[in-house]
């Protein structure tokens, strides 16, 4: 689509209205149902994808910012999930060199048997990365191990050993697979909430679903059904069947965001084994540090998921054995939460143990449900998803054609703007050189953009997804918000009392993201 073509809500919905059957309707706008609805377009087939609150609102922007193999799953032996996420990782590199970057980990040690230990099983992941390698691990002595991580308690320093991954920035990447989507003919719509699947003679045909503005219903026709909503799949499935039993069971991530001065330079830290068996990671994001993160069994699925007893104390502490200047709760500007859909059902293991690759399950009337899975392979999973359900539809055979499709926006070479080749039509709008909120980058022209081309629908919309002003400065955002919010009315043709409500409603948000 047309960068010049504003995406307007009115719009989406008479494209929602028309009578026709859809190839493929997906139920969840975060990064796996994402991943599915673009793989479904790239491949030809009608595409639909309905998000109750906003894309990314829940999980899938609450991530540790990393696109990884992931060292622990080296650790437990998972040598298949991490070759393949490390060849996912090559493929976001190489496809959104706008969104996702390479970074540089170093790994302290403190015990004589620490580096020989973290050398050989980083070598083992260079060698699992193979051609889709980035660079190669590395000893460090003390000296260089301080060089790189200048915060770093040199008490017992033996020296470390750097290692590469790459990090990005998880709602962005999510908002761009959204008009990626439209790029292939695709709809997606947030604030879509849907009630009941439509079955006839035991089938899953489609689903009922409404506009959370208006209150508008649609009936809406499918050839397949995929269930991609994260931690609330169970609750989809038994919409179907009710006593189907459980496959998830989800566990909570708690991160904190601190000042650069805690971990000056470019280098990120892990700590490789923390109290309770997790490893710990600080990493550069936004001009801020990201300490992170924790995993806590939780039977609740709240939409907001906020610290349980003592989650930020144990970040903070694990966090003060490795620096020499350690952060308190003074000094953290946001905390945010995530919930994870780890695959365990039944299983009363720690949830640090279960698994981080993804089940697809095809129900008897057809709903086909994808379930755990992380960021790093979200493509993947996709094209799982998709091949399942174009055997249930009976779809026509289509190769999968997303591992060389270049996400929306993406510049002939990386650059660090998240909006990348589009950078031209945002500053083309007006305020372009104005920004909201001193201490914010984010400028007018920005908000204007997410309003008309992002479906930016709320000024939480903005400032935790189109940007990330609430997940790196709580405060900040608060103090952004009554500007973000005249815009936004501005653009909508809304009134002085939609603006208030929402620069209300924002405030109340913000408090559960303040440490206490």
């Amino acid at each position: 689509m047309n960068t010049a073509a504003a995406l307007t809500r009115e719009a989406l919905l008479a494209r929602l209205a028309e009578p026709k059957t859809w190839d493929v309707v997906v139920i969840g706008g975060g990064a796996t149902g994402l991943g599915c609805a673009v793989d479904a377009a790239a491949r030809g087939y009608s595409t639909l994808l309905l998000e109750a609150h906003d894309f990314a609102k829940g999980t899938s922007s609450r991530a540790t910012k990393l696109i990884h193999g992931g060292v622990r799953y080296l650790a437990q032996g998972n040598l298949p999930l991490v070759r393949e996420a490390l060849a996912e990782r090559a493929l976001l590199l190489a496809n959104a060199p706008h969104l996702v970057h390479p970074q540089r980990f170093v790994v302290p040690a403190y015990r004589w048997h620490e580096k020989p230990m973290l050398a050989a099983g980083l070598a083992m992941y260079d060698l699992l990365a193979g051609t889709h390698g980035i660079e190669r691990s590395r000893l460090l002595d003390a000296a260089r191990t301080v060089a790189a991580l200048p915060n770093v308690r040199t008490e017992g320093l033996r020296g470390g050993i750097a290692y590469w991954d790459a990090r990005f920035d998880d709602a962005r990447l999510a908002v761009t697979l959204m008009r990626t989507l439209f790029d292939l003919g695709g709809l997606a719509l947030n604030y879509a909430p849907v009630g009941d699947l439509l079955i006839d003679g035991g089938k899953v045909t489609g689903v009922q679903v409404a506009d959370a503005e208006r209150g508008t219903e649609y009936r809406v026709s499918a050839r397949v059904v995929i269930n991609a909503t994260g931690v609330w799949a169970d609750v989809l499935r038994r919409r179907e069947r009710p006593q189907a039993a459980a496959l998830l069971r989800p566990s909570q991530g708690v991160h904190l965001v601190v000042g650069r001065e805690f971990l000056p330079g470019d280098d990120a830290m892990l700590v490789p084994k923390t109290e309770d068996g997790r490893v710990l990671f600080a990493i550069p994001w936004q001009g801020r540090v990201l300490l992170g993160t924790t995993d806590t069994p939780r039977a609740d699925l709240p939409l907001e998921p906020a610290p349980l007893d003592d989650e930020v104390g144990f970040i903070l502490r694990t966090a003060a054995c490795y620096l020499r200047r350690a952060p308190t709760v003074a000094d953290v500007s946001s905390v945010f939460v995530g919930l994870r859909p780890l695959i365990g059902a039944g299983d009363a293991s720690p949830t640090r143990g279960l698994s981080r690759e993804h089940l697809i399950e095809v129900s008897p009337g057809g709903l086909v449900s994808i379930t755990g899975g992380k960021w790093t392979t979200y493509r993947r999973m996709g094209a799982d998803a998709v091949e399942a359900a174009r055997s249930v539809a009976g779809l026509p055979a289509r190769a999968e054609a997303t591992a060389g499709l270049r996400l929306h926006g993406a510049p002939a070479m990386p650059c660090s703007d998240v909006f990348g080749a589009e950078r031209e039509a945002v500053n083309s709008l007006p305020g372009a050189g104005e920004r909201v909120q001193d201490g914010l980058d984010l400028t007018a022209a920005e908000v204007r953009f997410a309003v008309r081309h992002e479906l930016a629908r709320t000024v939480e919309d903005v400032l935790a997804r189109r940007h990330r002003a609430l997940f790196v400065d709580a405060a900040l955002a608060v103090a952004a918000a009554p500007r973000v919010a005249a815009l936004m009315a501005e653009e909508l043709g809304c009134d002085a009392d939609w603006a208030a409500h929402q620069v209300a409603a924002f405030g109340e948000l913000a408090a559960r993201y303040k440490a206490d």
